[in-house]
């Protein structure tokens, strides 16, 4: 009988040093980076901004950035540059691919993150907090440094 109470005090112990440990990092997380984020600074009185970075997937499976918030603006969207019969125009996307082993470059006249109706003045030296989520549903936290362009 002892022996059952001791086998039953150490599964005790050990569930409890087990869940006593934090969580660990979702591998699919881990997988994609974010670098080289900021946000351009616009004149005083310009309803909009543009974000731009480099998110790295350095995972074996594409994911897809899916929406980015800031509380900066009443709107925020994925957008992307075309040519329409030979004038480039922005449209908006549902979501930007980052392929397996490579990443997604959004910068000026390419993919980018718009930032409409914003509520304050964008000054170079603060940050803009970025919250992007993925389709995965996890999500990567930002201060994004602003920037003159």
């Amino acid at each position: 009988m002892k022996t059952v109470d001791t086998n039953i005090l150490r599964l005790a112990l050990l569930l409890a040093a087990t869940a006593a440990l934090p969580p660990p990092l979702l591998a699919a997380e881990a997988e994609l980076t974010v670098s080289d984020h900021y946000v351009r600074m616009v004149p005083p009185g310009t309803p909009t901004s543009g974000a731009f970075m480099t998110i790295k997937n350095s995972g074996n499976t594409d994911r897809k950035l899916l929406k980015v918030e800031s509380p900066v603006a009443k709107t925020v969207e994925l957008h992307t540059h075309i040519n329409d019969n030979g004038m480039m125009k922005m449209r908006p996307v549902k979501e930007i691919d980052i392929k397996a082993h490579g990443q997604a470059e959004l910068k000026p006249g390419s993919y980018h993150v718009m930032l409409i109706d914003l509520k304050q003045a964008l000054k170079e030296g603060e940050t803009v907090p970025l919250t992007l989520t993925f389709d995965d549903g996890s999500t990567k936290k930002l201060d994004a440094p602003i920037r003159k362009p």
